[in-house]
């Protein structure tokens, strides 16, 4: 589906500039009850992680991409582990 930007630049006329109010349309509309946003995504989790700045050696890292998609989860549970907790 054409983003409106790129619709509004390629349009030539009024009608053009239109959005197809089509399913795949209102899918990525915005949700509101009331005045209220409903956010969409992922809920909220339990636990809370907190985004940190850390400086590792760089085979540690790469040992952990290794195992592809999910190494930030794996090293995570590694510390857990040996913090015991």
């Amino acid at each position: 589906m054409e983003n409106v930007k790129d619709i509004t630049v390629t349009a030539t006329k009024a009608d053009e500039r239109k959005p197809n109010l089509d399913e795949d349309w209102f899918a990525e509309a915005d949700a509101f009850i009331g005045t209220k946003l409903v956010r969409r995504g992922r809920p909220k989790a339990e636990k809370v992680k907190r985004a940190v700045s850390l400086r590792l050696d760089e085979e540690v890292i790469d040992w952990f991409k290794q195992g592809g998609p999910g190494w930030q989860t794996r090293m995570n549970d590694a510390l857990r582990k040996a913090a015991r907790v």
